[in-house]
């Protein structure tokens, strides 16, 4: 039987392209302007040679690698946790220090705030959501037998804290916090072979 392309199917071909090519290409980019931004930040100049791409990339990344060795140490991680002291204290520029501290300790690092994920009832009984639980603990706000839980938005960074009652959480066992936080910023779209 002989296919038939019509303009519909072309357009329907055309956005299924768009669908698989769209999340390569933007990985891509966001892999690429990192690279730059960071090879442009330490530009090393080699006689007979002159500006090598990539070394800019590497001293940085061999940099951050060392630093973060060197804060296991005690004397090191006395040394940074006074200037953590400092910059927490410092007015305007512990808002800034103090929330980005947060943001990226709570995705890496030992204090991670995204290891206990959930469901939670924040609208009606019949409408679940995917969160995380922060808080186990409210009474700094008079609040008891609540919880603080963080419900990320679907393609994006940013998400919310609702502040609910206990019993309108359910913990998901079996599950792991990136594939539910996967789950809930694709907006369902990827697979959890536990749900």
């Amino acid at each position: 039987m002989k296919k038939r392309f019509t303009l519909s199917s072309i357009a329907r071909h055309f956005f299924q392209g768009v669908l698989l090519l769209a999340p390569i290409f933007f990985t891509g980019y966001v892999i690429y302007w990192l690279f730059t931004k960071m090879d442009n930040l330490v530009r090393i100049y080699i006689p007979h040679v002159g500006i090598v791409p990539g070394i800019g990339f590497l001293v940085i990344l061999v940099g951050v690698t060392v630093v973060g060795y060197l804060s296991s140490p005690f004397l090191a991680g006395r040394l940074f946790d006074l200037f953590d002291f400092v910059l927490e204290r410092t007015p305007v520029i512990k808002y800034i220090y103090g929330s980005t501290k947060d943001v990226f300790s709570a995705f890496i690092g030992e204090k991670r705030k995204f290891d206990h994920p959930v469901l939670v009832h924040t609208y009606s009984n019949d409408v679940w959501e995917v969160g995380f639980i922060t808080q186990n603990d409210l009474r700094s706000f008079g609040l008891i037998g609540m919880v603080a839980v963080y419900l990320p938005s679907s393609y994006a960074i940013s998400g919310k804290v609702v502040l609910v009652s206990r019993d309108k959480v359910l913990p998901l066992s079996g599950i792991s916090s990136g594939d539910a936080m996967k789950f809930a910023v694709s907006g369902g779209m990827t697979g959890i072979s536990s749900l």
